[in-house]
């Protein structure tokens, strides 16, 4: 997997920015059952859907996004959290 040092050295800076929050970065996850095509995991938390919104759409992010589309073959999905 190449990894991209701009992405990553950038990334948690504008994730906090958009009051999102690392809860997760794992490069060898245990596969417990079925198959995982993916040699890193990593799990983002935002607090609302508009947060994350905000974050993904902004020039902030879009800066270093072509820089992690260029490095990565990766999938990426958007869940909503249990309610309280």
């Amino acid at each position: 997997m190449k990894r991209n040092i701009q992405y990553i050295k950038d990334a948690e800076e504008v994730f906090s920015k958009y009051n999102g929050e690392y809860l997760a970065v794992d490069d060898n996850p245990s596969l417990i059952e079925r198959s995982w095509n993916y040699s890193r995991t990593v799990l983002i938390k935002f607090e609302s859907r508009d947060d994350f919104d905000i974050w993904y759409n902004s020039e902030d992010y879009k800066n270093i996004l072509k820089f992690r589309l260029n490095a990565a073959d990766c999938d990426s999905i958007l869940i909503k959290g249990k309610e309280k």
